[in-house]
């Protein structure tokens, strides 16, 4: 009888690594369905079909077998991740644009699954808000602010027609995000205390939730741990994100609390914690030495709190993370641990 040595671990399919990922995420997206409405089962199910047939085509192209890559479940996951950081009401044609995006340009155009430099679903979202910047500020407010509030029927009818019901235009259920109203206030000179008596912000869980919406975050953060405990994911990449993100406004807030927000707020506001859990740690596109995801995903918070304070955009994570995909190679090179039996030094000269 042939028996494994004890020290050799059998890698787990990539299936269960997917479908891990996938009921991680379902937290999060039932906090979302209570928060703003069952129309992100929609956009869910329109970014998993189009994430299915764009996959399929570009195998049937380039002449690989549809069904091995098909069943993996990474389209899936990609096309769920960028569903989960669009506006929850957004028209179908931009789920539709920003999955074959992803799936198309991002991954496939580069060699597939495995090959890809640059995270999938952060280059559907960085190109739609680039390219379509009014559409994707269109927030509706979370349910129970808003004057009124829409059925279910009523927001899958919306993204497929534009229309609402009883003529009434889409300013009625307009709000901005907790990062965007913050921005926009501070640079109309309010103060802290008038930006946080908005109805957004009065409407928190708890003190330590900043909003309604900071329950979407508690739940990825939720998901985000089931995913240490099964190993799917290890802990320097969220770790080095949050806490770096959390110094960083910290610091800044004990400085002048006036004009900077707090560690709780950036962390559970906009995509920190999604982008801890299920972004950062992309196994494909960041670096894979311990010590090169610690640089890596710390300089991701650090960019992430820089364009959210003084950049252009609200929420600043999936650029960070775009930026810090190109300089993967460069940390991976010089984080390498020395060989056995070689100097550090002398492992790129190639002596002993």
């Amino acid at each position: 009888m042939i028996r494994t040595s004890p020290h050799l671990v059998k890698p787990t399919p990539l299936q269960i690594v997917m479908l891990k990922v996938a009921a991680a995420l379902l937290p999060g997206i039932a906090a979302y369905v209570w928060v703003f409405g069952a129309g992100i089962l929609l956009q869910l199910l329109l970014a998993t079909v189009t994430a299915i047939a764009t996959e399929a085509a570009c195998l049937k192209l380039r002449k690989y077998p549809i069904k091995p890559f098909i069943t993996d479940g990474s389209a899936i996951v990609t096309a769920w991740l960028l569903a989960l950081s669009l506006p929850p009401l957004s028209a179908w044609w931009m789920v539709v644009l920003a999955t074959i995006i992803a799936i198309a340009l991002a991954k496939h155009l580069y060699g597939g699954l495995g090959q890809n430099p640059f995270n999938p679903a952060m280059v559907g979202f960085a190109v739609m808000i680039v390219s379509f910047p009014a559409q994707m500020s269109r927030w509706n407010a979370p349910l129970g602010i808003a004057g009124v509030d829409l059925t279910a029927w009523q927001q899958f009818g919306y993204i497929f027609t534009g229309n609402l019901p009883n003529g009434l235009a889409f300013d009625t259920l307009a709000s901005a995000t907790p990062l965007d109203a913050v921005k926009t206030a501070l640079m109309q000179s309010h103060s802290m205390a008038e930006i946080f008596s908005g109805a957004i912000f009065q409407a928190g869980f708890a003190n330590w939730l900043p909003s309604q919406m900071g329950l979407i975050a508690a739940a990825y953060l939720l998901g985000g741990l089931f995913l240490l405990q099964q190993r799917v994911i290890q802990w320097h990449l969220p770790v080095a994100f949050l806490a770096v993100l959390a110094g960083m406004s910290g610091l800044f807030y004990l400085i002048d609390p006036a004009h900077y927000t707090s560690p709780s707020f950036h962390l559970f506001s906009g995509a920190a914690m999604l982008g801890a859990f299920f972004i950062v740690t992309d196994p494909v596109s960041g670096p894979t030495t311990p010590r090169g995801r610690l640089i890596y995903a710390g300089l991701i918070g650090l960019l992430t709190w820089l364009i959210r304070t003084y950049g252009g955009y609200p929420d600043g994570v999936a650029f960070a993370v775009l930026i810090m995909n190109i300089a993967t190679p460069f940390i991976d090179q010089y984080t390498q641990p020395a060989v056995f039996g070689r100097k550090k030094g002398a492992q790129q000269g190639g002596k002993a």
